[in-house]
């Protein structure tokens, strides 16, 4: 038997859902109330084991939960949120064919508590709600499925009409969002406790939530004083407190605290109606607002904005005389010296002028100016007219905030003969300059000059940033260390004089290339290579990148074996032949391809290891045997590439309980060369009752022994089939008889299908699940039958001392659904091996059932390996399919039988007898009362 199937694969649920629905035959909608565990289960056959994989998608965006795919049968999350739901996906693919896939959509239910707000018709200047004022009390919950409100006035229900006082309506723009209450012209009766109850009629046992409002001629919006001043500048390090009162408001409004709309320094202290913040910093600045809330009317908001008092960052640059075409300081004319700061409050700024340590005024011409409108601002300046020899000095600019409390910043400008615009060079050694991949590396451009400015770096190519990310890095000293050089980082640097701390003129710049050397990347990196002894093969090493790339060395090994060496002109790749393999012949294989930066080595292993069997998961064979306490798994696996290698003469079988340490070894001889998807099968025996076993099997070739692959067998005594997959549980069609079963889905049901017949989904309720039926349409005929034949079974153990005991009962069950005007017979008989070409009929129905799926159970008492078939009789008419699934055979007797009034069960011979007795006893009992 040659076995190789694509994948199939079918989402099954359990956990805690409430309802699964099916919508246009294509999308199963699986409901969940919030919190409880959502648990998926991903069916899945075909040979090889198909690999699964879990996603989830939402709208429009892909979501992947829990940061990664799910790769297991069962997805599992426990308290599940509404954020979840969505539809999930579930793909199973084994390289052979398309990949399955399933999904389901997730609805997750939930409600919150409702909300009620107050308003009234006119504005929110008055307080209180007088008489002959319109107010509306709006109800609000979020919800899935949408809520439905509805409101009592103390005990009684309103409702829309019910008093002509009230009004209830939903706005338009929020349909089914909200629900309002209308008081027109409030009276007094309308004083009274309000009950807004949302509900979602009970779906999913969520329950109804509700709100009370009581409305008197108090009630009132909030109003709050804020007792501080507006702004508030303090200090670094001080304490801030800020107080809010509650001047108003019926019901009692509540506070809360915010800095810039968001959540306040999480150092805060609140203390009732008092926020204090201790120990303030500049990142704690901000705008800070008390805002109080009662649902009635709008929220009172007060708001005052906190400056924490700072300098930082101290710059200054030198302008020459803007009327003249030099860049140098000259005697007899003009030149600007300009300091900024940054300040805060900017208002407190103020900037003081030194000249060799002493106070400098403004005059005709030393003339300083606090602001300019040319300039950021936090700028002054102080223009020298006609510069004189006595005007060389240190010019010292001192900025400090008007209250004290902040250091002050000082900036020393020297003016002199030596004072000169700055230059630029870059040292002959360092460019271009030449390192490699994960060396330290420091660019630098020589800086000549006085004052030195700060440089600039930058990438000649303005789109790419930095080593550190930025666009620009700032150097003091004209220096661009950069550690762990990447190949990524060569190309062309820029450096740049800036405008800070030097001159206020075009800016300088250099340009310098960082050549970074790194050794070829090759693939393979690594590959295994199966192979059999005598067979030619090739190996292949290509070069994807290297610097330098122009002559590349390579050199072939086999272990330490030097095989064969030479040099890659135009090529990029190298390979290695072998003719015929031999012993010697199997192990490691290098290429390494070298630069002058290293080299890149490929490794190919070559072995004669056989590669992994591949159990069969799809295997329906009993588990029970002619002994007691013990049964029998029938292992199935194919071979992985059987011919990838050396002819496989055996398998080490291992088993061992699970949690046990020994293993149990033998060899399973093969005489034959192994077909690849060839069904290969070998019957364990003697496993104890209930064990579960782990079973690890491996291949072994004149090479030795190759890959393992194991499994766990567990003890079920139970065989159960719902015709999912293409081999329905290896049923068979009785081609005796007219016609045969057919296997069928309600997703894919033929549209010119019989109407008024036949069941509209699986048993589970699902379209897209499987089901057997008989088809009546023509050119059936009345009478005309189709069977189908379960899986052999074997039989439970009898007596062990040979005594002859009461047969082993099973419970035989399944589903059925007889529906139309025409339905024929069902029947269902026993074949057991003992008895040839005779079937026991065990039970037998017929005529309309209705319009359902119901669950037959019959007990049986074979005494031999037995069979069960499953007979259907065409009845009158084309309107009379019968239909099938989840048969179920199982050890002992059937539990909680099904009502069989309408059934006729065909009892075994010995429940004849039990039968023949009730009525003998009956019969007797009759007499005696005449």
């Amino acid at each position: 038997i040659i076995i190789m199937t694509p994948p199939n694969v079918r989402i099954i649920h359990s956990g805690h859902a409430c309802n699964i629905e099916e919508e246009r035959y294509t999308e199963r909608v699986y409901t969940i109330r919030e919190g409880e565990t959502l648990e998926l289960t991903c069916l899945v056959s075909g040979h090889p084991r198909p690999q699964i994989r879990w996603t989830k998608t939402a709208g429009s965006a892909t979501d992947r939960f829990q940061d990664s795919s799910v790769f297991n049968e069962t997805l599992r999350i426990t308290r599940i949120q509404r954020h979840q739901g969505g539809r999930y996906y579930c793909k199973a693919e084994n390289g052979l064919g398309t990949p399955a896939i399933k999904s389901i959509r997730v609805d997750v239910y939930y409600l919150d508590d409702p909300i009620v707000t107050v308003h009234q018709s006119i504005g929110e200047a008055k307080e209180q709600f007088y008489y002959e004022r319109t107010v509306f009390l709006r109800c609000a919950a979020n919800s899935n499925p949408p809520v439905r409100y509805s409101w009592r006035r103390g005990r009684e229900f309103l409702s829309q009409g019910s008093d002509k006082g009230v009004e209830i309506y939903e706005p338009f723009f929020t349909q089914g969002e909200t629900k309002i209450l209308k008081l027109k012209n409030l009276r007094p009766q309308d004083y009274a406790n309000y009950t807004c109850t949302a509900s979602v009629r009970n779906v999913c046992g969520i329950p109804d939530k509700s709100v009370l409002f009581r409305l008197t001629n108090k009630t009132a919006s909030p109003t709050i004083k804020l007792l501080v001043e507006d702004p508030i500048v303090a200090n670094p390090g001080q304490t801030v407190v800020l107080v809010c009162i509650i001047s108003g408001g019926e019901p009692t409004p509540t506070l809360t605290w915010v800095r810039n709309n968001e959540e306040v320094p999480k150092k805060s202290n609140l203390n009732s109606e008092t926020l204090t913040i201790p120990a303030i910093s500049t990142e704690d600045a901000g705008v800070y607002s008390c805002v109080a809330s009662n649902n009635v009317g709008n929220p009172a908001k007060k708001s005052t904005n906190i400056v924490v008092r700072a300098l930082k960052k101290g710059r200054f640059w030198i302008t020459p005389d803007p009327y003249h075409n030099d860049d140098n300081i000259q005697i007899g004319r003009e030149v600007k010296i300009s300091c900024q700061v940054e300040a805060t409050p900017p208002e407190e700024l103020m900037f003081s002028w030194l000249k060799n340590g002493r106070p400098l005024r403004s005059s005709e011409r030393m003339v300083i100016t606090q602001t300019d409108p040319d300039v950021a601002p936090g700028t002054t300046n102080l223009d020298i007219i006609d510069l004189k020899f006595t005007d060389f000095g240190t010019y010292t600019c001192v900025a400090s905030l008007k209250n004290g409390g902040i250091p002050e910043i000082s900036i020393d400008v020297n003016i002199s003969s030596t004072t000169v615009p700055p230059n630029l060079t870059v040292p002959q050694e360092k460019s271009p300059l030449l390192s490699q991949e994960g060396d330290t590396v420091e660019l630098q451009c020589l800086v000549s000059g006085k004052p030195k400015p700060i440089i600039l770096w930058s990438r000649a190519d303005k789109e790419v940033p930095m080593p550190d990310g930025n666009m620009q890095t700032e150097s003091y000293d004209g220096v661009l260390r950069i550690v762990n050089v990447s190949r990524e980082m060569a190309g062309t640097y820029r450096c740049q004089t800036s405008q800070y701390n030097g001159f206020n003129v075009k800016p300088r710049e250099a340009i310098m290339e960082l050549i970074v050397l790194y050794p070829p990347a090759v693939e393979p990196v690594y590959t295994e290579i199966r192979q059999g002894l005598g067979r030619p093969f090739s190996l292949s090493c290509r070069v994807l990148r290297a610097h330098p790339s122009k002559v590349l060395d390579y050199e072939w090994k086999l272990g330490t074996r030097l095989l064969t060496v030479g040099q890659l002109h135009t090529r990029d790749e190298t390979e290695y032949h072998v003719r015929a393999l031999n012993r010697e012949g199997y192990g490691a294989y290098t290429c390494d391809i070298k630069n002058e930066a290293g080299a890149g080595r490929c490794t190919f292993l070559v072995t004669g290891k056989a590669y992994a069997p591949e159990f069969y998961y799809d295997t329906y064979s009993a588990l029970w045997q002619n002994k007691p306490r013990v049964y029998g798994f029938k292992l199935q696996w194919t071979q992985m590439n059987p011919n990838a290698v050396d002819r496989i003469m055996a398998y080490r079988l291992g088993i061992k309980q699970t949690g046990h340490q020994r293993w149990w070894e033998q060899e399973i001889p093969i005489e034959d060369n192994i077909q690849k998807g060839e069904l290969l099968t070998y019957n364990l025996t003697e496993l104890i009752k209930p064990e579960a076993y782990q079973v690890r099997l491996r291949p072994i070739t004149r090479f030795g022994e190759g890959d393992s692959t194991e499994r766990i067998i567990r003890y079920t005594g139970k065989f159960h089939c719902g015709f999912e997959e293409d081999t329905i549980c290896m049923f068979i069609q009785d081609k005796t008889e007219e016609f045969d079963w057919t296997r069928h889905s309600a997703a894919t049901r033929d549209t010119k299908y019989t109407p008024n017949t036949g069941p509209s989904s699986d048993r589970t309720g699902s379209k897209q699940g499987f089901y057997m039926y008989i088809e009546t349409s023509r050119p059936r005929l009345e009478g005309d039958k189709a069977r189908l034949l379960t899986p052999s079974f074997s039989i439970a153990p009898k007596n062990p001392y040979g005594n002859v005991a009461t047969n082993p009962t099973y419970c035989f069950s399944f589903y059925y659904h007889m529906y139309g005007k025409h339905i024929g017979t069902l029947n269902v008989y026993l074949r057991q091996k003992s008895q040839t070409g005779q079937d026991t009929s065990v039970w037998t129905l017929s005529g309309n059932q209705g319009d359902r799926w119901r669950q037959a159970r019959i007990n049986i008492n074979p005494t031999s390996s037995f069979q069960m078939v499953l007979e259907g009789i065409r009845g009158s008419g084309i309107e009379g399919d019968i239909a099938v699934d989840d048969v179920t055979i199982e050890e002992g007797e059937c539990r909680d039988p099904p009502p069989s009034s309408n059934i006729r069960s065909l009892a075994s011979p010995a429940a004849v007898h039990i039968w023949q007795l009730w009525l003998t006893l009956l019969l007797v009992l009759v007499g005696l009362r005449r």
